[in-house]
């Protein structure tokens, strides 16, 4: 069994180290990790620079740059060998819902996926890392369950898990991802030169939490599993969009 670990905390963040604690028993684990803090980066892909790959004295290696980077040279030729599996995090906050769609977390795990490999990205729900250890044995023992089990294809799975030194005896459930309401205004300010700057707003709050839902699970005491898919497609919508347009059979 081969795993590659990655994040988007950056290689010096406490919840890379207690995931690839926790997994190390597991099987050969390479650990390819952006350089500094990625988080927000989404599935971005650095294109307008070389990217260099540096090894820290912990062993594990990191890139200067995403964490899409980081797994995407992994995969396409810095790893001798293919990875069985992809693991991101444990991320410094969670990542629900819309979140999913700006998360460095997931969009490594991701990456793996979209090389046809089984993925999974973990985040504690509260940053500060506050019972991470628990947090990495719930992830350990997930993988565990994964890894005996072998679904097969690629799959995709999202984990946030309550900041609780009991957490790996909360039930575990598999749920949908949730709605937030808009981000807050966004806050302007001025630079040493008095020219305007402006910082990105807190998240909205959650607007569709309700039971199913990662929001609801995590809320009530629960790790939320969500399995993902990259496809954006609305499929239900096709026929009334070629109608509209005249397009013929979107088939």
């Amino acid at each position: 069994m081969r795993i590659l670990i990655a994040n988007d905390d950056g290689y010096l963040a406490p919840g890379l180290a207690a995931l690839v604690d926790a997994c190390s028993d597991l099987g050969e684990i390479d650990v390819i990790a952006p350089e500094q803090n990625a988080s927000g980066t989404s599935n971005a892909l650095t294109l307008n620079r070389p990217l260099s790959v540096f090894r820290a004295a912990n062993g594990y290696r990191y890139v200067n740059g995403t964490p899409s980077d980081c797994v995407h040279v992994a995969l396409t030729g810095l790893l001798e060998r293919r990875p069985d599996l992809v693991l991101s995090g444990i991320n410094n906050g969670a990542n629900m819902g819309d979140d999913t769609l700006y998360s460095g977390t997931v969009a490594a795990a991701m990456e793996g996926y979209l090389f046809g490999i089984p993925a999974i990205a973990f985040s504690q729900v509260r940053k500060g890392w506050a019972d991470l250890e628990a947090a990495a044995r719930v992830a350990r023992a997930i993988v565990g369950q994964v890894l005996a089990q072998r679904p097969s294809g690629a799959w995709l799975l999202n984990v946030n898990i309550p900041n609780r030194a009991d957490a790996d005896h909360l039930p575990r459930r598999v749920t949908r991802l949730g709605r937030r309401h808009a981000s807050e205004p966004v806050i302007c300010a001025r630079n040493p030169s008095g020219e305007p700057i402006y910082w990105i707003g807190a998240a909205g709050d959650a607007r569709e939490a309700g039971e199913g839902t990662d929001f609801h699970a995590t809320a009530n005491g629960m790790v939320s599993i969500t399995p993902l898919q990259v496809d954006l497609t609305d499929h239900q919508a096709l026929s009334g969009w070629t109608a509209q347009l005249g397009c013929g059979d979107a088939r």
